[in-house]
């Protein structure tokens, strides 16, 4: 299982950055055919019991999967767990997750998991092939018991190399990424400014850092938030 517990040395941030490219893994740096997956959805009507709250082991925005872990104040709450993947099936309320490395963990989905995919929905949004980075509890049967689920979560450093109307073209390594613009969604960070939907000081030639979510479908990713360094951005 690819759980692991807050103070492991692995640094479980760095899962986080890299989107899926060529077919690897959306938060790692594994690869998984096409042909292993199955085709579901989770439905609402899966869902079980809540087995703990969606906050008890620190916030669910899309910046929390960023964030340093932070032990429960409360005694009786245990530390948490994280585990991530491709999800290769959907039993239920239960989601099979191919590991990165080879792993395999088991995530079950309550009707008190908070779950992200580009913004707050609900677990009728997960579908097998998508990437997962989850938080939870370990239950005693080796199942994490999720508060969190972050599908398909892209953090990465680019380059802007196109502006569309719709779209950024980006630069990713030796990748080519194409970023959609989504309306109401997307914003722009400039500096240590605040978060703003106006996009206009966005340039071609910028670096940026990317939060966004993955499209299994193209390869495309859902663009959430570019941010750009200090003093960029003159109006084109």
């Amino acid at each position: 299982m690819s759980a692991y517990r807050t103070g492991d040395p692995l640094d479980r941030r760095r899962f986080l950055t890299a989107a899926a490219l060529r077919g690897a893994t959306v938060i790692g740096t594994g690869a998984l055919t096409t042909g292993a997956l199955t085709t579901g959805a989770l439905s609402t009507g899966a869902l079980g019991t809540g087995v703990i709250g969606a906050t008890a082991l620190g916030a669910v925005d899309a910046d929390a999967a960023f964030a340093a872990p932070i032990r429960p104040l409360d005694p009786a709450v245990a530390e948490s767990a994280f585990t991530e993947g491709r999800i290769t099936a959907i039993n239920q309320d239960v989601l099979e997750v191919a590991g990165s490395y080879g792993d395999h963990s088991r995530v079950r989905v309550t009707n008190a998991t908070s779950v992200w995919k580009a913004r707050a929905t609900t677990a009728a949004d997960i579908e097998t092939g998508d990437g997962l980075y989850a938080r939870g509890l370990p239950l005693p049967d080796g199942t994490l018991a999720a508060d969190a689920v972050w599908v398909n979560i892209v953090n990465l450093h680019a380059t802007i190399r196109g502006i569309e109307k719709t779209r950024l073209h980006l630069a990713h390594g030796q990748h080519e990424i194409v970023g959609n613009l989504m309306a109401q969604t997307t914003s722009a960070s400039y500096g240590d400014a605040s978060p703003t939907a106006d996009l206009s000081r966005l340039t071609i030639g910028q670096s940026a850092q990317v939060l966004g979510a993955w499209r299994p479908s193209d390869g495309s990713v859902d663009l959430v938030r570019v941010a750009v360094a200090p003093g960029a951005g003159r109006r084109r």
